[in-house]
């Protein structure tokens, strides 16, 4: 039996779609998203196998089985390209077809197949591949954004796509901006000392202020130093410690009220404003590519 008679009458879910290899149609939502008919058989293909590796040899005797095709490299390309399109996938950020260089491709997210008279069942690899694992990492962040009632959250659907580059400079621009507040902040403790003394928790906030400033020097420097040398998982790391970050980076928001020796209060609530976003922009560069290399 042929590999083309096998898919007959099968389906695959993964995240929205759906595929019918009977009908040989992609669906998202429900909605047919079109596909030729080699990237389709390709697809195929990859959903058989979740988090394995198909290699481009394989590919190539399934898609032209007579071998008269000269230039496999470009028709296999050419397949891959389409169907990360349909998907709204990208090299340098797979969240479904991940390229492994010189070797083939491999399905990275978590599939399910369901056929009439059995029950649906998942596909993926007892040991998952990092992209598989930081995928999970993602969807389960998803769950906990629902759980706690943060629907506003972007997902990685919902975000455009962005030069690598402009999305890794934007990163860790915000990683370096708070270590400067971090030092500045510990640099001028006599200052700032002085600016909490009338408040009635004066020395628990600057033992507070302390303890932060010191915890979260070396955690932006692993995360600059990850996102720099392209750390694996980080996206999955970074998604699993955000909402801890998300609480220290709203309290460091309130860093320009520390410069009201050399600022009036108008200018520093202008600047606190923009800071309370910038936990959600970390998120949402994360989820766009930083600290992934960039597409080959």
């Amino acid at each position: 039996m042929s590999m083309t008679d096998a898919r007959q009458s099968r389906r695959y879910r993964f995240g929205v779609f759906e595929v019918d290899t009977g009908t040989g149609e992609l669906r998202r939502k429900g909605l047919r998203v079109k596909l030729h008919a080699q990237p389709f058989q390709m697809l195929c293909m990859l959903l058989e196998r979740p988090s394995e590796l198909l290699t481009r040899e394989e590919i190539c005797r399934e898609l032209w089985p007579d071998g008269t095709f000269v230039d496999y490299e470009h028709g296999v390309n050419s397949a891959v390209n389409r169907i990360r399109e349909a998907l709204g996938d990208t090299a340098g950020n797979p969240r479904f077809v991940e390229t492994l260089a010189r070797r083939g491709y491999r399905f990275v997210a978590p599939v399910e197949r369901i056929g009439a008279g059995e029950d649906a069942g998942r596909l993926t690899a007892e040991f998952p591949s990092p992209a598989a694992r930081e995928q999970t990492a993602v969807s389960g962040q998803q769950s906990t954004d629902a759980k706690f009632g943060f629907r506003i959250l972007a997902t990685p659907e919902e975000l455009p796509k962005v030069s690598h580059r402009v999305v890794k400079t934007l990163f860790i621009l915000l990683q370096i901006m708070y270590l400067g507040f971090y030092v500045g902040a510990l640099a001028n403790l006599a200052e700032i000392e002085e600016l909490f003394s009338p408040l009635p928790w004066a020395t628990e906030a600057f033992i507070v202020l302390i303890v932060t400033a010191a915890i979260l020097i070396p955690l932006r420097l692993f995360v600059i130093s990850a996102t720099l040398f392209h750390a694996p998982g980080l996206r999955g790391k970074f998604l699993k410690m955000w909402p801890y970050l998300l609480l220290l980076d709203e309290m460091w928001a309130l860093a320009p009220f520390l410069l009201l020796h050399h600022i009036n209060f108008g200018v520093a609530l202008a600047c606190m404003t923009p800071l309370v976003y910038s936990p959600f922009a970390q998120r949402s560069l994360v989820l766009m590519g930083a600290g992934e290399k960039a597409a080959s």
